[in-house]
């Protein structure tokens, strides 16, 4: 009985401790060992100004080494997951503010996040919210969402890593498309293309993502850490330096118990007890 207390105990101390901060941008909300963290700025189509990346990035940062967070989901609301920068703040930069902004600092931040990063994405995302969502693992997008980066209509173009991890997901075609033209694409088109694993009604983006996030978090930790690493490193990485990574990770992974555990399970007919160790 105290040690079911216990866990109990650990299980609602990340949740207090994350309630315990004032977030003015940001809802967060910890179920089964997956953080869901909601951009709640709707009046300002969820617009990823630096203070909500700051946001952003403290809570990642805040919960990184949790072993009590297996996975964390971003999503927006109903009609929007995050409509791309703030159009004043931009405007109020020059050529010497925009290359001093601390913005690439805060996406770096974010891109450092060691656990699975799942979006659950309804409506729209522009801009940087597409370069957002290009930073999360998994992708699960409603059937009405719409993904573009408009910033060449504005005389602009995406600064905030849309060139580069946009064509090495979905293609050189159809990256230059979005790119120069400004255009939209839908969440099927998005699907075929490698950006979205899944599309479903919207009523069941957010459960759904939810539920591959729950099946993530209950793998043994350091193995999910380690595959996410090896699979970050593949646009980035010949094929020989890759596989090179992967089997020494692979290595590494055989010295944990957590291996020894999901191996005794498999041959026990029971469900693993992963420690994280």
């Amino acid at each position: 009985m105290q040690a079911e207390q216990t866990t109990a105990q650990q299980a609602e101390q990340p949740q207090s401790e994350l309630a315990s901060h004032p977030y003015e941008y940001l809802a967060c909300d910890l179920t089964r060992r997956v953080l869901t963290i909601r951009f709640t700025h709707y009046q300002k189509r969820n617009a990823l100004t630096n203070d909500c990346l700051a946001e952003l990035a403290a809570v990642l940062e805040m919960v990184d080494g949790d072993d009590n967070i297996g996975a964390v989901v971003l999503t927006g609301g109903a009609h929007c997951f995050a409509a791309g920068a703030d159009l004043n703040e931009l405007a109020s930069q020059d050529a010497v503010a925009t290359w001093q902004n601390p913005r690439p600092q805060l996406w770096q931040r974010i891109d450092s996040f060691s656990k699975p990063l799942l979006a659950a994405v309804n409506g729209y995302a522009f801009g940087a919210g597409l370069e957002l969502v290009l930073l999360c693992d998994v992708v699960i997008a409603a059937e009405q969402t719409r993904f573009g980066l408009p910033e060449i209509t504005l005389g602009l173009m995406p600064g905030a890593g849309g060139t580069q991890r946009l064509s090495r997901t979905v293609g050189k075609s159809l990256a230059n498309q979005m790119v120069l033209t400004g255009m939209p694409i839908d969440a099927r088109q998005a699907c075929s293309a490698g950006l979205v694993s899944e599309v479903t009604l919207a009523a069941l983006t957010l459960e759904r993502t939810q539920q591959l996030a729950v099946v993530i978090a209950s793998r043994a930790p350091l193995a999910v850490k380690a595959a996410k690493q090896a699979l970050k490193q593949v646009p980035e990485l010949p094929l020989s330096q890759g596989l090179k990574q992967e089997r020494q990770l692979f290595s590494l992974l055989a010295a944990t118990q957590d291996r020894q555990e999901g191996i005794d399970a498999f041959f026990s007919k029971r469900t693993p007890k992963y420690q994280g160790n």
